[in-house]
């Protein structure tokens, strides 16, 4: 009877165990926030900032989105001893739905660009950009692996407004 309660308690703790691995957004450290240091496989991300525009201008053309444009500042470091192709990542909203990287970068300063092929320890700054309502999303980093077998990491992209009401905030001075 006591070998037969330990056996059910084991297996019923295996399975727990099998069906968390299942969740690829489980709380195992997989969820980071802007500005860590994130390591998936051979690369190390760092999303350094978010910044919502209603429209990008550029020398000769105002480009405007269907939604709202997200630009969001990253850097990659490729701390592998080969070559690394980083694809185009993925924003997900808290319903699941995936929205992919913009290919056109014009009127974005200093675009990530299309071919990102990373050479061992060497670092790429740049702009990504993405066409999506307003929202909450995570941003999905890959390890830039072959698909189906690649890991990934998301790194949590809040809604942040900045709004400029054009008052000027007052400094503090001595009281009278």
């Amino acid at each position: 009877m006591l070998k037969s309660a330990l056996l059910c308690l084991v297996a019923s703790l295996v399975i727990t165990i099998m069906l968390a691995g299942c969740n690829r957004r489980s709380s195992s450290g997989l969820d980071f926030a802007i500005g860590d240091r994130v390591t998936v496989g051979p690369l190390v991300y760092n999303v350094v900032e978010t910044v919502w525009r209603s429209q990008l201008d550029s020398a000769f053309k105002t480009r405007t989105p269907q939604q709202r444009f997200l630009v969001i500042s990253i850097s990659v470091t490729n701390s592998g001893g080969a070559e690394v192709s980083v694809p185009m990542l993925i924003l997900e909203n808290q319903s699941g739905q995936d929205y992919r990287e913009s290919e056109d970068g014009q009127g974005v300063d200093n675009w990530f660009g299309l071919l990102r092929n990373i050479q061992p320890a060497q670092t790429q700054l740049g702009h990504i950009l993405f066409d999506v309502p307003l929202s909450n999303y995570k941003l999905r980093l890959t390890d830039g692996g072959q698909p189906g077998t690649e890991k990934y990491a998301w790194v949590n992209i809040p809604l942040h407004m900045d709004v400029d009401t054009g008052i000027e905030t007052p400094t503090p001075g001595p009281v009278k």
